[in-house]
């Protein structure tokens, strides 16, 4: 099959179809399903819908992946941590979805990534064995779940000349080895969020982003503009509210009780070479890591807590320094050569949004957030409205399933079962197609079968072909292709989520000049 040329049929997202669907929303017909929040449940609840053959309209007051869904640890986790915690049903459901994503819907920015669990002195031999155990029980899940041993290979147990070879950065005295495992590892979770709205609007949804409800009922919502400041209403015969955090601030009688994940941005040379990621025990707990992330961009992510957040709930969480601290603690614990706090060239945190249904909760003695049950749930208010909240990205499909499906049911609209576990994501294709893609190996893990129209882009205007940043290997081809596409509208949207520049504040700031000029020429060219 020959690789595509342009863009998936339907799936291009730009400020001009944006317009225009807008105006058809507002004060237009009913459609079947309002969605509010595209994030990847929120994009998962439009394109299942839309799969469904209902009509869609989804929206987001800011931009795709805006909140939580661009600040994770970027993996697909396969459930061990439930495992150990005896939450079975969570387990396998995300070693389900897991195998879902890497085998079927995206497996051109899902693979398999390897860990290592350096085995220090402080691991006691206790500790030790009962990891082992744990990974080969992750393992069993993997089969369990009918994912293929090509996709996950099996855990085992690492010599301390192995160890160091796949973490030259740890320290060797005391090293008695280490423990491979692998998971899943997401290219980028924005782009995830990306190619789920672009896959809904292929189906057919409208995705709107800047338009925030100001009110909802059972029949639609209030909205409003976020760049003109017109107000109008949505009409719907469903509301799914996916707004995550915020989804108590739409619907009375949802209490989230959200937690901080707070990661560092490193540069890769500060460590070396990383040929695998690490797990590293956090000191007088049995089942908690901190995890240190290389990302091929020159840049390795170090996480994350697991911190309760109290009072108002801001749009970008700040990051405490008693964050940065612990996890650079954490980290020394593990290395011959402690990174300092100068060596943090960013950080960003994301809230989980858990649902808080401990009858602690009104008493003030609550349990920790590292505690909540990360199962989703779908609720009904009096008047109808739909809210998913809990769980987290690995199971971003099952829970969008679970939501249309209660949005079916309650108002009965007619509707089949959801086709999505089979339904391939935009860029898809099998590992050997991808593997015959024309283009470099970046792109493909980035754009799937698209990555050739992204490089034709500069190939046809050398310019394009330049990196944005020197060092960064993000292209002003890939720039444009975000605004023409993927619904990217300014430099925020560029830097911070289409790509991931912004992470960095310094090359943020380096890069948006050339943004700017990319953008601006864009537009000109759109015009």
């Amino acid at each position: 099959m020959t690789p595509t040329t342009g863009p998936v049929p339907g799936s291009s997202l730009s400020a001009a179809r944006r317009s225009r669907e807008l105006a058809g929303s507002v004060g237009g017909p009913v459609v079947d399903v309002l969605v509010v929040g595209l994030g990847a449940t929120g994009a998962g609840a439009a394109l299942d819908a839309a799969a469904r053959g209902l009509t869609v309209v989804a929206v987001d007051a800011h931009d795709l992946a805006f909140g939580t869904s661009r600040f994770s640890s970027k993996l697909i986790h396969g459930g061990l941590r439930y495992l150990a915690s005896g939450q079975l049903d969570v387990a396998h459901e995300s070693a389900v979805e897991r195998g879902v994503l890497m085998e079927r819907t995206a497996p051109h920015l899902v693979r398999a990534q390897p860990f290592v669990l350096p085995l220090t002195p402080l691991v006691p031999r206790a500790q030790s064995v009962l990891a082992r155990a744990g990974f080969r029980a992750g393992d069993t899940l993997r089969l369990a779940a009918r994912t293929a041993r090509a996709t996950l290979p099996a855990p085992r147990r690492l010599s301390a000349v192995e160890t160091r070879h796949l973490a030259p950065a740890l320290r060797t005295d005391g090293l008695r080895g280490g423990l491979l495992s692998w998971d899943g590892r997401l290219t980028d979770d924005a782009r995830l969020v990306t190619a789920i709205a672009r896959t809904a609007a292929a189906q057919g949804a409208r995705i709107l982003t800047r338009v925030r409800a100001l009110r909802l009922t059972a029949s639609g919502a209030r909205v409003r503009d976020e760049l003109t400041g017109e107000e109008g209403e949505i009409r719907a015969r469903a509301v799914i509210n996916a707004s995550g955090v915020w989804a108590g601030g739409l619907v009375d009688g949802i209490r989230i009780r959200p937690s901080r994940g707070t990661h560092l941005v490193l540069r890769s040379d500060r460590l070396g070479p990383l040929p695998a990621g690490l797990h590293v025990p956090v000191p007088g707990e049995t089942n908690r890591f901190v995890l240190v992330l290389p990302q091929g961009d020159g840049r390795v992510y170090v996480g994350l807590t697991d911190e309760p957040v109290e009072g108002d709930i801001p749009d970008v969480p700040e990051v405490p320094e008693a964050d940065i601290g612990f996890l650079l603690d954490v980290l020394g614990s593990v290395l011959d050569v402690p990174v300092q706090r100068d060596d943090v060239v960013g950080a960003f945190a994301g809230l989980r949004p858990l649902l808080d249904t401990s009858p602690a909760a009104h008493s003030g003695d609550a349990p920790r957030t590292a505690d909540i049950s990360r199962r989703h749930a779908v609720l009904t208010s009096p008047d109808g409205v739909i809210t998913v909240v809990g769980g987290k990205l690995t199971t971003y499909r099952r829970m969008a399933e679970d939501a249309v499906d209660a949005a079916v049911a309650t108002h009965r609209l007619t509707a089949g079962s959801s086709p999505t576990a089979a339904l391939p994501l935009v860029g898809a294709a099998s590992p050997a197609r991808l593997g015959s893609v024309r283009a470099p190996r970046r792109l493909v893990q980035r754009y799937g079968t698209e990555a050739p129209a992204v490089q034709a882009l500069g190939a046809r205007d050398p310019r394009l072909g330049e990196p944005v940043l020197p060092g960064h290997p993000v292209t002003a081809a890939e720039l444009v292709w975000a605004v023409r596409h993927e619904g990217a509208l300014d430099e925020a949207d560029l830097l911070d989520r289409r790509t991931r520049i912004g992470l960095v504040p310094a090359d943020r700031a380096a890069a948006l000049n050339a943004v700017r000029e990319v953008l601006d020429e864009a537009w000109a060219q759109q015009g």
